[in-house]
């Protein structure tokens, strides 16, 4: 996976891990691809909908096998920095944060090195963000009964 692809799905998970995918978050997504480099050696439409598949036939397995992913990937500090600014941004991106979308963020920083300092030298008023969970590896929840619909960035 590279480097574009694990910032889009870390992206895809935090907008997916609370059952909802607001209009304003696939808003997010189409104006880093439209402003910024970041994505643009992607497909970001066509990935986004398989993303939708596999989350719809596969429920919680699909954010487990990101996790999973993370986990093994070898990333900078200024990568791990950049993907912590994503995941943060696209939680924020409806302006309704939930708890089930900072208990998974809580499960994406478990598996960086980035330290809490350099997190909130970028983020100063995400302590919350970061303050230690009940159980950080437990197991998303996830219910099977949601399904999402194809994206458009047109």
């Amino acid at each position: 996976m590279t480097k574009q692809e694990l910032y889009l799905k870390t992206m895809f998970c935090c907008m997916a891990c609370d059952g909802n995918i607001a209009t304003e978050e696939i808003a997010m997504i189409k104006a880093i691809a439209i402003q910024t480099s970041l994505f643009e050696e992607l497909d970001v439409e066509n990935i986004l909908n398989t993303y939708i598949t596999a989350i719809n036939q596969n429920g919680i397995l699909f954010l487990r096998s990101y996790l999973n992913e993370l986990s093994e990937e070898d990333l900078t500090p200024n990568e791990e920095l950049v993907l912590i600014d994503l995941a943060i941004k696209m939680i924020e991106a409806d302006n309704c944060i939930e708890y089930s979308e900072i208990k998974f963020f809580k499960k994406i920083r478990s598996r960086l090195s980035v330290s809490d300092k350099q997190i909130l030298e970028k983020h100063p008023n995400k302590e919350d963000f970061l303050l230690p969970d009940i159980n950080v590896s437990e197991v998303p929840t996830w219910d099977e009964n949601i399904m999402f619909a194809t994206i458009s960035l047109s």
